[in-house]
């Protein structure tokens, strides 16, 4: 039987507001703060982008990852709480995510190469509507998409910005990513497509010269862009851990029942 994984050397990291410095202060008083490379587990205090900064921060790492909502949005985050703070790590479950792996190319011929653990987005970056070729697994499945630009979310994602897109909720177990057109214009009906999760997605840009068109993998951003490839990117396994009761999975659900 293999043993439950210990969590005894704790790092503790904070977003910058009061609330989170405070409980960093408390916390590590009581616990002590290992520096994260030589910590069993990484606990974030702060709001889901503090969360998202810790992930990526931690990518290549293998260490759980253990977040208490200390910001504003706190979906990705465990309730506060400084009592036996041990137990709760031991008794908490694990959810492995992995992220998307963005290949963009601009028009100078410059590569840019992100890792998105939400989604990689393509906007219109004039006043004018983007017009995009989209291809899964290297056929063309739509030759012309006219919008203010199309998303591709993961399953941890998919309640973030794909979700206020009005793209679909997706389980977190769940094998597929969500292709989510932004403000479809032609087809305007069109209100875009479940793919599985090891689909080769590439989104050309037509006319790039007088619709110019950014992506963006969570935060980094390549500008001008003709050509992008996403992909699920299998050989990072990050590590989450969430309260019995209070899981990915379980928010998830309640999500898409308004709870």
């Amino acid at each position: 039987m293999t043993p439950a994984p210990r969590h005894d050397r704790i790092a503790f990291v904070a977003g910058t507001s009061v609330e989170a410095q405070a409980a960093l202060t408390q916390l590590s008083s009581l616990y002590g703060n290992i520096d994260p490379n030589e910590a069993d587990v990484v606990v974030a205090l702060g709001g889901d982008g503090l969360m998202l900064q810790t992930l990526h921060q931690q990518m290549r790492s293998g260490k759980p990852i253990y977040g208490m909502h200390r910001g504003t949005v706190g979906f990705l985050m465990n309730e506060y709480s400084t009592h036996d703070l041990h137990r709760r790590l031991e008794a908490a479950r694990e959810t492995v995510i992995h992220p998307l792996l963005m290949r963009a190319t601009d028009i100078y011929g410059e590569v840019h190469i992100h890792h998105a653990i939400n989604e990689v987005s393509l906007f219109r970056q004039s006043h004018q509507a983007a017009r995009l070729r989209i291809i899964i697994d290297e056929r063309e499945r739509m030759s012309e998409l006219v919008a203010d630009g199309i998303l591709v979310a993961t399953p941890a994602g998919s309640t973030a910005y794909n979700l206020s897109a009005q793209g679909p909720i997706l389980p977190i177990n769940a094998q597929l990513l969500a292709l989510t057109p932004i403000s479809a214009f032609r087809p305007r009906r069109w209100r875009g497509a479940l793919l599985p999760d090891n689909a080769f997605v590439v989104i050309e840009v037509l006319e790039v010269d007088k619709r110019p068109v950014a992506a963006v993998a969570d935060h980094d951003e390549a500008r001008d862009v003709r050509r992008v490839e996403v992909i699920s990117d299998k050989t990072i396994a990050m590590r989450m851990l969430f309260d019995p009761g209070h899981s990915l999975e379980e928010r998830i659900l309640s999500e898409q029942f308004g709870t």
